[in-house]
């Protein structure tokens, strides 16, 4: 499948939202959002915002303060491993700001207690098995081959509002211009 030459290639920063191309043929990264928390020479570090897992966050961690908290992939990297992205002002202390209101990772513990004593919500953190990792490098090369947009006006609401199921399609839409006409491209380019 032919890549798109429409696409102006932007460095991305820490922060950012990878948007995969609408034809990325990685089933790991298909129609993803990726929310980037470290970019740097060494390499780069991010969640995907858009694939819920089949477990909650109560299958994983015992004593979790709710049975019907969501987990998702963050990525094919160490699924073996539970991450968090937060806007809690609680929190902030313990989390690394990534973007305006948005923070990554903290005390684990003090999270769990925080939301057992309802004084942060499950709106206000997703969790995530897994994370998505390129080495040193990798990621200018994909994005020379136009495999990611990047989208640099990361808002709280694409990581804790918008649905899932529709995240791809929505920050497109916002992106406007082109990448309002991407969002319209069918899953299958054999149906366009």
């Amino acid at each position: 499948m032919e890549h798109f030459d429409a696409f102006k290639r932007v460095n991305p920063n820490k922060g950012d939202l990878l948007i995969s191309e609408p034809y990325l043929s990685d089933p790991n990264f298909e129609r993803s959002v990726i929310l980037l928390c470290e970019h740097d020479v060494n390499g780069s570090i991010g969640f995907v915002l858009n694939r819920l897992s089949e477990l909650s966050l109560a299958e994983v961690i015992e004593d979790a303060p709710d049975d019907e908290i969501p987990l998702f992939i963050g990525g094919p990297v160490q699924q073996d491993t539970l991450h968090f992205v937060h806007c809690s002002p609680h929190l902030m202390e313990e989390g690394r700001e990534i973007a305006k209101g948005i923070y990554w990772g903290g005390d684990f513990e003090k999270l769990m207690e925080l939301m057992s004593a309802g004084l942060v919500t499950a709106d206000e953190v997703r969790f995530f098995i897994g994370y998505s990792g390129w080495g040193a490098g990798q990621l200018s090369e994909e994005l020379d081959t136009n495999s990611w947009i990047v989208n640099k006006k990361t808002a709280p609401q694409y990581i804790f509002e918008y649905s899932h199921e529709e995240l791809w399609r929505q920050v497109l839409k916002d992106m406007g211009g082109k990448f309002r006409a991407f969002s319209n491209f069918p899953a299958d380019p054999r149906l366009n």
